[in-house]
């Protein structure tokens, strides 16, 4: 079974995580947690603008609203799937007492949002109506 296969896998059962590697200080365990609540966050946010894009930006050109929604909407489902996906892969390496994962999510992230934004001070400053 291939590795992300089973990453999913253990989304659902988390309690199968015990059988990997020892146990680590708990403290780590939290630290980890409290990162995925801070992923989820952000996805949170990033879904609630788009919706706030959409709903009360009625003046932007059609194509420009749904175009920026769907980018800040796509970004905060992305970031929420990697959000369970990164603390699974996290809590593993703990357990193990391995390095962390390297991820290059936050990069891709950071540069989708700030193409977002960007197309965002574009439209205000060119002041595009529909």
């Amino acid at each position: 079974m291939s590795e992300f296969v089973r990453n999913i896998r253990l989304w659902f059962a988390p309690e199968q995580m015990r059988a990997e590697g020892g146990t680590p200080d708990y403290r780590f365990s939290l630290a980890n947690e409290r990162t995925f609540l801070a992923w989820l966050r952000t996805a949170l946010a990033l879904i609630g603008g788009g919706f706030a894009v959409d709903q009360f930006l009625p003046e932007l050109r059609r194509a420009w609203r749904v175009g920026l929604a769907l980018a800040l909407l796509g970004a905060g489902v992305l970031c929420s799937l990697r959000a369970v996906n990164h603390w699974v892969r996290c809590e593993r390496a703990i357990r193990r007492g391995e390095d962390l994962p390297a991820s290059r999510f936050p990069a891709v992230l950071s540069l989708v949002v700030a193409v977002v934004a960007v197309a965002m001070v574009v439209v205000v400053l060119a002041g595009w109506a529909g």
